[in-house]
């Protein structure tokens, strides 16, 4: 999902600012992007605390390797790829202490259903609940270089092309990941309602 950048200057523009020293010009950027890099690492690591944190380190790296992000290139995909790094360094993280859980989809707080609609019935929006929950899973157990390129595409909004540049591989990479994340939940939801 593209952030709105609304009447102000692009993000493009900001990111020159911000290399020029107007430390300022990091605020709209956080502004904008905050809430899509929060929702793309949650999506991956499953932990609304966790998303909340690495989000801010996202906006740390931004700002300081901003002497590395090239004027012509898109922001989203240079922000979408300093997200995803930071998701999968945590995820190593949590694998190498195997005592947090890294299936925390449907954690309290979490992310986890639309707003239900009005005068829909309470049975409707239990089973609503599961399946949303049953996806949720199935996007969980995913490899990560499925989810994310997945999560990017499906939740965020980003060209195949734009995914390939964050992910650091080919637009045909992407396109394959995408058919392989795509059947592997068909067939873990096919085996759940089983």
């Amino acid at each position: 999902m593209e952030a709105d950048p609304g009447p102000g200057p692009s993000d493009e523009d900001l990111m020159r600012r911000l290399q020029a020293g107007e430390a300022a010009a990091l605020a709209p950027l956080m502004q904008r992007w905050e809430g899509p890099v929060k929702r793309f690492i949650f999506r991956i690591v499953g932990s609304t605390a966790e998303a909340e944190d690495l989000a801010q380190e996202v906006f740390v790296r931004v700002f300081t390797k901003r002497a590395t992000y090239r004027p012509a290139a898109k922001f989203s995909t240079w922000c979408f790829s300093i997200a995803a790094n930071q998701a999968k360094n945590r995820l190593r993280w949590w694998r190498r202490r195997p005592t947090l859980s890294l299936n925390a989809w449907t954690e309290a707080g979490g992310e986890t259903a639309d707003e239900s609609r009005a005068g829909a019935s309470a049975a409707h929006e239990a089973v609503r609940h599961e399946q949303i929950a049953a996806v949720q899973l199935a996007v969980t157990a995913l490899p990560l270089d499925l989810r994310t390129a997945l999560v990017l595409f499906a939740y965020e909004d980003q060209s195949v092309t734009d995914i390939a540049a964050a992910l650091g591989c080919t637009p045909k990479a992407v396109e394959n990941r995408l058919y392989r994340a795509r059947l592997r939940l068909k067939e873990q939801l096919l085996l759940g309602a089983a």
